[in-house]
């Protein structure tokens, strides 16, 4: 009876480490997905800087072999270092993060260990970011450009007419201010997000690997939110970015409020008739 209980315990503990790895698997399968939106966000930035800067050739640049090799490698990259992490044993519970992700308790792999998540962060983070900055500053000398020559289109006509309003005068211009900030402050804000989820990420995993410096538990779990929380704020981000999706949701909203205020009235409108009645008997 005690060998028969001890095989079952022993093949309980059996199932149980595969299940933990086949659930840390799964947690790193999604964690890569929030890393991998770097390369998504890669990915949509050639295709914005081609669209930009080539208007008229963009069919010619950007054919569907193009797209779909650009697809491919983010599924690519997305599912190779997952796979070769579950391959040689590297996933686990991080304490530090509080979720599984890449770990290794061998001291004998800290150099191959060190390599691979150097190698991992630097195709994810770093190339993604490389990618934006070159593409996007493209973008924001092409939009820089066009603001330039609707400035002095604007202000040949503001001069040419002469008996026109100070007020659209001034509306005019203040347009033109508007027109100059908008293009630097949607780029500014792409790249911004990306630096401020992923960044603090990033460093704190190199410095946990090359560094004995001390990490706080809390910054870790923090940083570990951000990288998630990146996947989750991009369509809003997005989204709110733009006058047409900002005037919607003012829509929606305004919808919303103005039907629960109905409702509200005419609930507080029933309960007053309601009261109102006895006594008027």
């Amino acid at each position: 009876q005690s060998r028969g209980r001890a095989g079952s315990a022993g093949l309980q503990g059996s199932q149980g480490v595969k299940g933990s790895r086949f659930s840390s698997a799964g947690h790193r399968a999604l964690d890569r997905g929030g890393a991998g939106s770097g390369g998504d966000m890669a990915a949509l930035s050639i295709d914005r800087w081609v669209a930009v800067v080539f208007p008229l050739s963009y069919r010619a640049k950007m054919r569907l072999r193009d797209a779909a090799l650009m697809v491919a490698y983010t599924w690519l990259h997305a599912l190779t270092f997952p796979a070769a992490a579950l391959a040689l044993s590297w996933l686990g519970f991080h304490q530090l993060y509080a979720s599984c992700t890449l770990c290794s308790r061998r001291p004998e792999e800290r150099l191959r260990f060190a390599v691979f998540t150097g190698a991992f962060h630097a195709l994810s983070f770093l190339l993604s970011f490389v990618v934006l900055c070159f593409t996007y500053l493209k973008v924001l000398k092409v939009a820089r450009f066009h603001c330039k020559r609707i400035d002095v289109i604007t202000m040949q006509t503001l001069v040419l007419l002469v008996d026109i309003h100070p007020s659209v005068r001034e509306r005019c211009l203040e347009e033109q201010k508007r027109r100059r900030q908008r293009a630097t402050k949607k780029i500014s804000t792409f790249i911004g997000t990306f630096l401020v989820c992923f960044g603090p990420y990033v460093i704190t995993r190199l410095v946990e690997i090359f560094s004995a410096a001390p990490i706080g538990p809390h910054w870790g779990v923090l940083s570990k939110c951000l990288a998630y929380g990146k996947a989750a704020s991009d369509p809003f981000v997005y989204c709110l970015l733009r006058h047409q999706y900002r005037r919607s949701c003012r829509e929606i909203l305004n919808r919303v409020l103005h039907r629960r205020s109905i409702r509200s009235s005419g609930l507080t409108g029933d309960s007053h008739s309601q009261n109102i009645l006895p006594v008027s008997e």
